[in-house]
């Protein structure tokens, strides 16, 4: 079904912010437009290709060891016969922050797809100082 491959592409841009790099160039479009709400992510907005996206996500990756993504709650996915549409889901972030303590976050990302390819993204969460809308249980196996 068209709708299971919108899923599972969001599933490989969830994989691709837990380390599989190597998905940038299977999921992004050459050509790209991040929209990222998040306080501070304004550095986001000029990354338009998949390798200064999976650039970023390594940086991100080195500055927060064993920061952790997972979907949650349903999909919301509308595509046609040319994989071509949107995908939007709740997502949660777990890690350790400089004091030990435990960061948990949830937000959403919109993706939108042409011809299988991601080629816009809409990201939202509160960040750190946010709240998490799921239990941190429901992150990382915790």
């Amino acid at each position: 079904m068209v709708r299971d491959f919108g899923i599972t592409l969001f599933d490989e841009w969830t994989a691709m912010w837990n380390g599989d790099l190597a998905l940038a160039e299977k999921i992004m479009a050459p050509e790209f437009t991040l929209r990222y709400a998040q306080p501070g992510a304004s550095e986001y907005d000029s990354i338009r290709d998949p390798q200064t996206l999976a650039a970023k996500i390594a940086e991100v990756r080195e500055q927060r060891p064993g920061v952790r993504f997972i979907t949650q709650g349903e999909p919301v996915a509308e595509m046609d016969n040319t994989r071509t549409g949107f995908v939007a889901r709740p997502y949660g972030a777990a890690r350790t922050g400089p004091d030990g303590e435990q960061i948990d976050i949830s937000g959403t990302d919109i993706l939108r797809i042409a011809a299988g390819l991601i080629t816009e993204v809409w990201s939202v969460s509160g960040g750190p100082a946010g709240r998490s809308f799921y239990r941190p249980s429901a992150i990382g196996g915790r």
